[in-house]
């Protein structure tokens, strides 16, 4: 056994017995299950067996992630739009506008299947989208650009707990809070307040938290503040040295994969570029472009991340950050992963990005997300502006993909690659997302 359970997930690549691939495939459940024991039980196979504890957990966690039959799906946008028919989301399943996983021999649709459809209003125009005013942000974009940057003091509540009380057994929680990085210095980070018994990981931490161990809590809670600073650059502009770094340009296995497929894209993509930035340019561009957004399941689920997308064109910001990052490393420019929050003075929510080296200058950003949705909308000004730049309305909490916690979790986290939101454990046993309540509430938020 690992030192961490999370290890297991490092193996993804590995692959399964082919009886068990077909088992899982057609998500027999049951079948996969008791094959997975099989082999565990068995002592001749002990290289397999973290690939297996980790479908084990997966298969776990799949009916969870798709819990709809076709019938029930309909009957959900049934209710909001009533003349829907089933020929239609036939049709939208067709175009791959749902998607869905084999769940005991039939096919059953993402928990959020319909909050990707009103991604796309015109297709689904019968559901209801809450119209938005970007007005604030516009203003915000056109602000960084005219003073070469801007930024904004934060203050943030973030609280999770146990939705079934532990009953005295020993609880374990982290949760998410700033790290020092290149727009949040270590001076204006403040822990205001915390329940009793916190510890702190260092400012510098790849996943920085904050940590509890108690017998007499289920509940836990922090409030800090941080300043966020995004500077403005033109980075078509940015002079070349010529040099040509090789740090965060390797492969991470599972998920940061050099596949075939990908090497031959980078190369079409890059063919001619010369320049880290243009190199870096024209791939943020072919994702913002050609990969459609997509609410994405427990990413413990997901294949060969960055692979699968660039063969599937959809994705949320996590998957379409990697896509970035793989092909940015392909092409031998320095790339790697950033997330935590997305804030505004209204709400936090989780959100993953990039960064990306253009020597001489140092770390630029890419938000490949942001800008498939930019380019969705026709808005040209805000898909370049997230090429190269960000904004202040974030909260970096990590630097890296699958990065420890502080002190690493010996349990399957609830996410193994991220931690956007925080983790627990109850007597020694991880918990996943939907036996947790989590939130981020904005205190304060301020522009300078």
């Amino acid at each position: 056994m690992s030192a961490s359970q999370n290890e297991d997930f490092l193996h993804l690549m590995d692959a399964l017995p082919a009886d068990l691939k077909r088992r899982t495939m057609a998500g027999d459940i049951s079948g996969a299950l008791a094959l997975i024991e099989s082999y565990l039980a068995s002592d001749r196979h002990p290289d397999l067996a973290p690939r297996l504890r980790a479908e084990r957990l997966r298969l776990s966690r799949l009916e969870r992630n798709f819990p709809y039959d076709r019938d029930q799906a309909i009957a959900l946008v049934r209710e909001q739009w009533p003349e829907f028919t089933p020929e239609r989301f036939d049709r939208l399943v067709a175009a791959r506008r749902v998607d869905w996983r084999y769940v005991n021999g039939q096919p059953h649709f993402h928990s959020r299947f319909i909050n990707s459809l009103k991604v796309y209003p015109d297709e689904v125009p019968g559901l209801k989208v809450k119209a938005e005013d970007h007005t604030a942000r516009d203003e915000m974009l056109k602000r960084m650009e005219a003073e070469g940057g801007l930024s904004a003091d934060i203050t943030l509540r973030a609280y999770i707990r146990t939705r079934t009380p532990s009953a005295g057994k020993p609880v374990q929680a982290w949760l998410p809070i700033p790290a020092i990085c290149p727009q949040q210095e270590e001076k204006y980070i403040e822990i205001l307040s915390a329940t009793p018994g916190a510890q702190t990981a260092p400012a510098t931490a790849e996943a920085r938290t904050i940590y509890w161990e108690s017998g007499e809590r289920d509940s836990f809670e922090v409030t800090y503040r941080y300043r966020h600073t995004a500077k403005y650059v033109r980075p078509l502009e940015l002079p070349w040295d010529g040099s040509a770094p090789q740090f965060y340009t390797g492969e991470f296995l599972p998920h940061i994969a050099f596949t075939p497929y990908l090497r031959a894209l980078a190369a079409r993509l890059t063919d001619g570029l010369d320049t880290p930035v243009e190199k870096a340019a024209a791939i943020y561009d072919y994702i913002a472009e050609n990969v459609d957004y997509r609410y994405q399941p427990d990413y413990i689920l997901l294949d060969d991340i960055a692979d699968s997308c660039a063969k599937e064109l959809r994705g949320d910001c996590g998957v379409m950050a990697l896509l970035f990052i793989t092909l940015c490393r392909i092409a031998g420019v320095p790339a790697r992963w950033q997330s935590g929050l997305h804030v505004t003075p209204e709400e936090a929510g989780c959100h993953d990005w990039a960064m990306f080296y253009a020597p001489p200058y140092g770390w630029l950003y890419a938000d490949p997300s942001f800008g498939s949705g930019a380019h969705r909308n026709g808005e040209a000004s805000r898909r370049k502006h997230y090429f190269g730049n960000l904004d202040p309305c974030r909260m970096v909490a990590n630097s890296a993909f699958q990065a420890p916690l502080t002190p690493p979790d010996p349990c399957y986290r609830s996410d193994p690659y991220d931690n956007q939101l925080g983790e627990m454990t109850v007597d020694g046993v991880g918990l996943s997302g939907s036996e947790m309540d989590r939130d981020v509430e904005v205190v304060e938020f301020k522009f300078l």
